[in-house]
């Protein structure tokens, strides 16, 4: 992305105030498997709390935070989530992002996108009556 993008979007990556927030303020404690770097303050605030934030690796999507970070960020616990994580299961998938309004997402047979075509019915429908 071009300087000037970086300065006003802020939904395609970290604009450049928050990076020199993080240069200037953030300490970074982790990435994740997908790249995303995660970021505590060096000092705490008034209340006695530290601020927690993440710089994601590609465009800004909430759904990107693993479930053990997003316990971190939100101070559910102190500990950096490896000290929280269970062994994977042998059923797990991998993550596969959020394709909504990309090209990539689900369109049912018939959808408008893919001509708006449907398979015709079978015969094997019945009306329901309230007498039967």
């Amino acid at each position: 992305m071009n300087f000037l993008g970086k300065i006003f979007t802020w939904w395609d990556g970290a604009t450049i105030g928050t990076m020199l927030w993080t240069s200037r303020k953030g300490e970074h404690v982790g990435t994740d498997a997908q790249g995303n770097k995660y970021y505590r303050s060096k000092q705490k605030h008034g209340d006695g709390r530290e601020r927690r934030w993440v710089i994601y690796n590609g465009p800004n999507d909430a759904s990107r935070v693993p479930s053990e970070w997003h316990g971190w960020l939100h101070g559910s616990y102190d500990e950096l989530p490896e000290s929280h994580l269970a062994p994977p299961k042998i059923w797990e998938a991998d993550y596969t992002p959020n394709a909504t309004g990309t090209q990539a997402r689900y369109l049912p047979a018939g959808a408008l996108e893919r001509g708006g075509k449907r398979a015709p019915a079978t015969g094997d429908y019945e009306a329901w009556t309230p007498d039967a």
